[in-house]
């Protein structure tokens, strides 16, 4: 948790032209809300759009300063219409590479494919912003290596002066809690 246990606010917002229409279920924002109860977080944003970079750019715009963390779900591949990373990355002020990196990483342990993502991790104010990919067994892998790491990332983006070590306690005791 943040700062005297306060919950951390996300918006998931997840891009996808079926999705938004109807025509495909998401699975993916499900599951990113499932896991980030973990860490004492609470969605108070969840939302499906299409693949359209000025609406993608619009809705990051309008939720920074409004949550703690906005995670995306989509469009972090290769095709014409995979858009999130650039609308991102118009709206971040700082990008965080290591997150990113991290993420593909992890996931080329398990394909080749993880190096094609173009996901990007940035801070615009007091907002975290994490690109994750589309599908709901990627959003787990991907989450599932940071997710320890978002509630110390957000103190310092919200100005924490506190030392990293309560951080690392915590982060030890998920740990031996998951064995």
């Amino acid at each position: 948790m943040t700062e005297k246990n306060k919950m951390i606010k996300i918006a998931i917002l997840t891009l996808s032209d079926k999705g938004s229409k109807g025509e495909r279920k998401d699975t993916s924002g499900p599951t990113i809300e499932k896991m980030i109860k973990k860490i004492g977080a609470e969605v108070s944003s969840y939302e499906i759009i299409p693949d359209e970079k000025t609406l993608i750019k619009k809705r990051l715009l309008s939720l920074c300063n409004k949550v703690d963390l906005i995670l995306t779900t989509g469009g972090t591949g290769l095709s014409p219409r995979d858009v999130t990373p650039d609308a991102t990355k118009e709206v971040i002020r700082q990008e965080i590479p290591g997150i990113a990196e991290v993420m593909r990483y992890e996931g080329l342990k398990k394909t080749p494919f993880s190096m094609l993502s173009r996901a990007v991790a940035g801070i615009r104010g007091k907002t975290l912003i994490i690109n994750l990919p589309g599908s709901p067994a990627a959003v787990k892998e991907n989450l599932s290596v940071i997710l320890d790491c978002i509630p110390h990332a957000i103190e310092k983006i919200q100005g924490s002066t506190e030392e990293c070590a309560r951080h690392l306690k915590a982060v030890g005791r998920r740990q031996k809690a998951k064995k």
